[in-house]
């Protein structure tokens, strides 16, 4: 029998089948979840759209007030979900910590949001009015990186529409996803909320539902593209959350130490595994080697270890799909650059790999046109603003992007010409549930967050009243 069940018609529910979860520090299952089959993802829509039926008429600050009991709910077990959370994703004990802590921040800000009706005119000749309806059944499908914190980015917001859900996490972080959906199922009416879990085999059929009308997807380009494709049928709503390969350019009047530092974060959050990490600096060549020094020294000085472990910077990658990926980007990185920190592969269980600093590396190679998700760092040297913004710019990734330099004025005239949704001045994974987030090109379709994010999980109505 399995560990956790499924959740349909604000029930647990046995599966089809059971799936074993991995801890990726030891590679050994602690869990088992019950598994979908086609069958129960029909119950799971049908679940949805019945009770979403009734919650479409429920006042919004009744709305409001559902989410913030979430809130509490996760508050409540912060402890327990973030050593699971450590337990099935990898990361560091306090990183899981703060996860559980921005879910809920979140989900309070969601809160405290609102859909008021907009008067666009209001005269002798008529009264115009534009009103926010509910789309009805939203499939919310959640990548294995942040398994909890963006769940929290789709189901509040969803539910805050006036929305039904069905939330899929990723097969390698399911754990997580059922708890969140059993804090749900406790608080919400029964069905507003439903899982569907799989080994990555029913993607197509959810999303190609009839009965699902938004897909609400966080992950790589190559299977939004796919979403995408299963979506057009039924031309259901589309919000794409894809990937990123964020450049830094780095100007040569920086503090190299401190600068160094923040970089350094934003590139190993997680060991990588972020959409928004920072993925390839472009570093002036009057301070370059300087940087690749002081990076080399803080990538040798993490401990590397079981995220359980109180001690740990730095975890595993998730799942061995992902770690044997990023050991074809270290052998890449050995032949066309310079690896001056990292760069091993410890042996015995776990899926770990020391944080690796490559220098001397080009624009073409591997190691910068691809993004890597995972603990490697490239840097690029260069001397002309004009050329490097080419650079930078040539990539179909356009999801985040930052520029560091002293001369503020200088580097917003930069991050103005960069091709990117978002783009940091001295920062870079900076971001909040009352700050828009979208990716340009190909790392997206539609915004996340503040009322942008909102209004994406509803239907525009006008009503148009002659006088």
């Amino acid at each position: 029998m399995s560990d956790y069940k499924l959740w349909i018609s604000g029930k647990p529910v046995d599966g089809a089948a059971e799936m074993s979860v991995l801890n990726p520090a030891t590679e050994e299952p602690f869990a088992t979840i019950a598994r979908s089959d086609k069958t129960l993802v029909d119950e799971a829509i049908a679940s949805a759209g019945a009770a979403q039926k009734m919650w479409a008429k429920t006042p919004i600050t009744e709305r409001q007030a559902v989410l913030t009991k979430i809130a509490d709910a996760l508050n409540a077990r912060n402890e327990e979900i973030a050593r699971i959370l450590t337990t099935e994703q990898g990361k560091p004990i306090m990183e899981s910590t703060a996860e559980v802590a921005y879910t809920e921040a979140f989900i309070r800000y969601f809160a405290t949001m609102d859909l008021a009706v907009e008067v666009v005119q209001d005269d002798a000749t008529k009264r115009v009015e534009v009103h926010r309806r509910p789309l009805g059944v939203v499939a919310c499908i959640i990548p294995w990186n942040f398994p909890l914190l963006i769940a929290a980015f789709k189901v509040p917001l969803a539910l805050l529409a006036g929305n039904g859900c069905v939330l899929k996490p990723a097969p390698t972080t399911p754990v997580t996803g059922a708890i969140f959906a059993e804090i749900c199922a406790d608080i919400l009416p029964a069905g507003l909320v439903n899982t569907v879990n799989d080994e990555n085999d029913l993607g197509a059929y959810l999303t190609g539902h009839p009965g699902v009308a938004k897909v609400s997807f966080t992950g790589s380009t190559e299977t939004g593209k796919k979403v995408m494709a299963s979506a057009a049928g039924t031309l259901k709503r589309l919000t794409l959350e894809l990937g990123g390969n964020d450049p830094a350019i780095v100007l040569p009047d920086v503090d190299v130490k401190e600068t160094a530092a923040k970089m350094y974060a934003a590139a190993f959050m997680n060991c990588g595994q972020v959409c928004l990490a920072l993925k390839r600096a472009y570093v002036h060549e009057s301070i370059y080697h300087e940087m690749c020094e002081e990076l080399a020294s803080l990538a040798n000085a993490t401990i590397v270890g079981d995220g359980l472990d109180p001690k740990t910077q730095l975890g595993p990658l998730n799942n061995k799909m992902q770690y044997e990926k990023v050991k074809g980007f270290l052998a890449n990185a050995r032949q066309v650059g310079q690896i001056v920190a990292g760069g091993d592969v410890p042996e015995g269980r776990g899926y770990f790999i020391t944080p690796t600093i490559v220098c001397d590396v080009r624009d073409g190679d591997e190691i910068v046109d691809l993004e890597q998700f995972g603990p490697i760092m490239p840097l690029i040297k260069f001397s002309c603003i004009d050329d490097v913004l080419a650079r930078v710019n040539r990539l179909n990734f356009g999801l985040g992007a930052s520029v560091w330099s002293n001369d503020l004025d200088k580097a917003k005239e930069i991050a103005m010409q960069m091709e990117s949704g978002t783009v940091w001045i001295n920062t870079h994974l900076d971001f909040g549930p009352n700050i828009p987030f979208g990716g340009a090109k190909q790392s997206g379709i539609g915004v996340e967050f503040a009322q942008e994010g909102l209004y994406e999980f509803t239907q525009i109505q006008v009503i148009n009243q002659a006088k």
